[in-house]
């Protein structure tokens, strides 16, 4: 088709359909939803595939996703809700904090994210912790961008590496890569990321951007709260990594036991994501709830209220879910790998690439995530030995690079933080790609022993 081959047009085709994504999303303010619809369904009809087949892959794709990380988000954002109202993050906070004295708070700090991080979305701990890095800074005197940098790290990393966050979550699903594996090298790669961009970064720029916190939000953030019991550490820490450590006895039973093992069977269903946020959700219901004080009536209004602003990130997943497929229907996903298998281009770092490329582009992690593993994913059969859970790591290192202003976490940051846009891209934007550089760093370095 003019006069191009078949791979070469379906190529050009995806790249028009992703340009036009970008352009809808970044120029013209479409909501991510319907502009990944109208990219999906334009790169349908004008890739060649039959008319009634367009909306059926789309559907199919939409549907698949939000089959599982549609159940999981839901959970997740309920356990999230009971922790945040019965002051479980403020426990590990402070704990955290006590243990490391005022010198090494903003290292209490990082570990304070990256715990209370797992199980919640980047904006859901950012607004459950922010409170505590006024509060922290009022009473230590330590520069404001010195103890929030590293609380940032903490929930990014986790947000991007480790599930059961919804875009390492997607990219399994796509790379058909072990969760349990995923969660054990996510670690292994996002602690001492976050060390790196956290506590040794924001002591070096918050001597250049110490931050100033606007006299209304300290006043309204860095209030003495009211006095009531908050739930122990050692129970608080149970309840948050439950759904963890039951997905990685899943991971270490099926490494030991045989497939026809009844014990293993079982070990397969505790650990499966949704039967371990559900028994987390469960725990916390009596942890975060019951124990706390809260009448029923009270525990089923934190659980209502934690599912609306959920709403959107749920339409844009399954939108994602639709696009990849028709990535795949359409065979751009195929003409992508046989490019790159004789481009010689390791897949791992490709997968970085593309999924910062479309991170930069569009603002979204998620949507760089999603669109990123759906173009690699064919590599991930076409190649012998590649490690399907660092492609997952990989394209969720890529999601993070390069935050700008076509992101809204950059404007969460820079209005709670009281800076300019110029202090707002040294202090967040320079966080970010550092977190995404690192990562794929150390993720090349462990796919040489793994």
């Amino acid at each position: 088709m003019f006069g191009m081959s078949q791979e070469i047009f379906l190529l050009v085709d995806a790249l028009v359909a992703i340009v036009g994504l970008i352009l809808l999303i970044t120029r013209w303010r479409v909501h991510p939803f319907i502009a990944l619809t109208l990219a999906a369904g334009f790169l349908g009809l004008t890739s060649g595939m039959p008319v009634d087949k367009v909306m059926k892959s789309f559907q199919d794709g939409f549907g698949g996703v939000l089959g599982f990380v549609g159940i999981v988000l839901g959970l997740g954002t309920m356990l999230g809700k009971m922790m945040a109202e019965s002051g479980g993050a403020d426990r590990i906070a402070r704990t955290l904090i006590d243990a490391f004295g005022r010198e090494r708070v903003h290292w209490a700090m990082m570990f304070a994210a990256f715990l209370v991080g797992i199980p919640l979305f980047f904006e859901i701990g950012f607004v459950l912790l922010i409170p505590l890095v006024f509060i922290v800074a009022r009473r230590t005197g330590v520069s404001l961008i010195r103890i929030g940098i590293p609380l940032l790290a903490g929930l990014s990393v986790v947000h991007g590496l480790v599930p059961p966050h919804p875009g390492p979550l997607l990219a399994i699903g796509v790379f058909n890569a072990d969760i349990g594996k995923t969660i054990f090298y996510g670690l292994i790669v996002g602690l001492p990321t976050a060390m790196i961009a956290g506590p040794i970064f924001g002591k070096f720029i918050s001597k250049y951007v110490p931050g100033e916190a606007s006299p209304e939000l300290m006043e309204q953030l860095a209030h003495e709260p009211e006095a009531r019991e908050l739930p122990g550490f050692g129970i608080t820490l149970v309840t948050v990594l439950l759904p963890v450590a039951l997905m990685l006895l899943k991971t270490f039973a099926d490494v030991a036991l045989d497939e026809k093992n009844i014990v293993r069977q079982w070990m397969d269903f505790i650990g499966h994501p949704i039967t371990a946020l559900l028994a987390a959700l469960l725990l916390s219901l009596y942890t975060f709830g019951v124990a706390r004080g809260f009448t029923s009536k009270q525990i089923m209004k934190f659980v209502d209220d934690s599912l609306a602003p959920t709403a959107a990130i749920v339409l844009i997943i399954g939108a994602g879910g639709g696009f990849k497929q028709m990535l795949v229907a359409s065979g751009v996903g195929n003409a992508i790998g046989q490019m790159a298998l004789h481009a010689q281009v390791s897949p791992i770092l490709l997968a970085w690439l593309v999924a910062g490329l479309i991170r930069i582009a569009t603002g979204s992690a998620t949507v760089a995530t999603i669109t990123g593993a759906g173009i690699v994913a064919p590599l991930a059969t076409m190649v012998p030995g590649v490690n399907r859970e660092l492609l997952v790591l990989a394209t969720g290192a890529g999601s993070l690079i390069l935050s700008h202003v076509n992101d809204a976490g950059f404007w969460l940051v820079k209005q709670y933080f009281n800076m300019t846009v110029a202090e707002t891209f040294k202090t967040w934007t320079v966080m970010e790609t550092l977190i995404s550089v690192v990562a794929i760093v150390f993720i090349m370095l462990l796919s040489m022993v793994v």
